[in-house]
């Protein structure tokens, strides 16, 4: 099946802030701040940074009462900084206690996320539930209801496997949990119905850290229910582990048209920024052609051919320089995000993946004539050569991308993102 004839799962549409989550828009990027939501200083400035890297939604954690104060002020120094992005206040064990507390803080989040089974037990935890709930309907708030393989409801997974077992065919254990898993979202959110809270506020996910069941247990919730879907292993891991894990998992369920919504919980290397798990649920849907983020660098990874890092340091330097960009020419430059540069290491196929691309370059190979031909929208255009070959290359793109997508452009506006229908 290709990409054009891909049909999403049909969804209510849920409103978060001003962000829409549902089958008849895009599949959103969101993420989560690691830092103490109590510094509203250094909370607001990573979610600034979330959203300049591209999340649509992020969430923070609210906790304890020191966070919960905060969040107001988190949401105050966001617009003061022209950062609108909604905020998901992330509640557990405490979570009516704080709404009840901090008012503020109930209206400043665009949706809460509930996790069933850490709310609490019994009539006790139902209490809990309820007026967290009646807090989102009364406040027009949109809720997700997340449930976790490492936080399951165990009463509810008690019951289960108990029926099991007096089952003319019972499950294996594992299938029980799976289905404990689905339930639980699914329980929780007719209870969240039945106590005011319209279809329309209510996202659902249930994460798992294993692929394979992932996959399963999407398939099988997404065939049960119109609600919008958010994606995203849990503890994914760390690293190109993390990094291939979720994509492994999400690729196959966005691409059967399952997901309104995605994250990717990548564990931060020491030093690296918080902001690669967006990068990352961005580059997951635009090479899968779902939507179109930031200009793509095209490059070949190296042979024999190619001793000279040149082109491994051009390739790395134009792809940092145009997501650099993109803070500004989202804005500026609407369309450019299709735009698709080649940076190629020898005559191989250097020439033809440059002539394909909106602006290539092929760069000498081992032996090679030392120039470097550059080809704009198919034709060559110009021959650098020398120290400068970088610089001059960068400033090409500049040029291109002035002309092309600045106001009377011809590929403004024309960005080349292939549609997604709704089922």
């Amino acid at each position: 099946m290709s990409h054009s004839t891909l049909k999403r799962r049909q969804t209510h549409q849920v409103q978060v802030g001003h962000v829409m989550v549902g089958s008849e828009s895009p599949v959103v990027v969101q993420s989560m701040t690691n830092t103490d939501t109590a510094d509203a200083v250094g909370t607001a400035e990573q979610i600034k940074a979330l959203s300049d890297a591209g999340s649509e939604i992020v969430r923070i954690t609210v906790n304890s009462p020191e966070a919960a104060s905060k969040v107001s002020e988190i949401r105050s120094r966001l617009d003061d900084m022209g950062c609108l992005t909604p905020l998901v206040g992330d509640f557990h064990f405490n979570g009516e206690k704080l709404l009840k507390e901090f008012p503020d803080c109930a209206k400043a989040l665009a949706k809460y996320r509930i996790n069933p089974g850490n709310v609490g037990k019994g009539v006790k935890g139902d209490e809990k539930f309820a007026y967290m709930i009646r807090t989102a309907a009364e406040h027009d708030k949109a809720v997700r209801i997340g449930v976790n393989w490492g936080s399951l409801d165990q009463s509810l997974a008690k019951r289960m496997m108990d029926a099991n077992l007096t089952s003319a065919n019972p499950k294996a254990p594992e299938e029980v949990m799976k289905e404990a898993l689905i339930v639980s979202a699914l329980e929780s959110a007719q209870k969240a119905v039945d106590l005011g809270l319209p279809e329309n506020k209510i996202i659902l996910s249930c994460k798992v850290s294993s692929v394979q069941d992932l996959i399963q247990v999407y398939r099988d919730l997404g065939s049960r229910c119109q609600y919008p879907l958010h994606l995203g292993l849990t503890e994914a891991g760390m690293g190109s582990k993390g990094i291939v894990a979720s994509t492994a998992a999400l690729s196959v369920l966005l691409q059967e048209g399952i997901g309104d919504t995605i994250r990717i919980s990548l564990t931060p290397e020491p030093g690296s920024p918080r902001t690669q798990e967006v990068v990352v649920a961005q580059e997951i849907l635009q090479t899968m052609g779902l939507r179109s983020f930031t200009p793509l660098v095209t490059a070949c990874p190296g042979c024999g051919r190619t001793t000279s890092t040149v082109f491994q340091e051009l390739a790395r330097d134009i792809q940092h320089y145009l997501r650099d960009k993109m803070i500004v020419w989202r804005t500026q430059y609407p369309g450019v995000e299709s735009l698709n540069v080649a940076v190629m290491g020898c005559v191989v196929n250097g020439p033809g993946e440059s002539k394909l691309a909106d602006i290539g370059i092929s760069l000498p190979g081992t032996g090679e004539t030392p120039v470097a031909p550059v080809y704009v929208d198919g034709e060559r255009k110009v021959t650098l050569k020398g120290d400068n070959m970088a610089t001059e290359f960068l400033a090409i793109v500049q040029e291109y991308v002035e002309a092309n997508y600045g106001a009377g452009g011809k590929k403004r506006n024309e960005a080349k993102v292939i549609p997604i229908r709704s089922a």
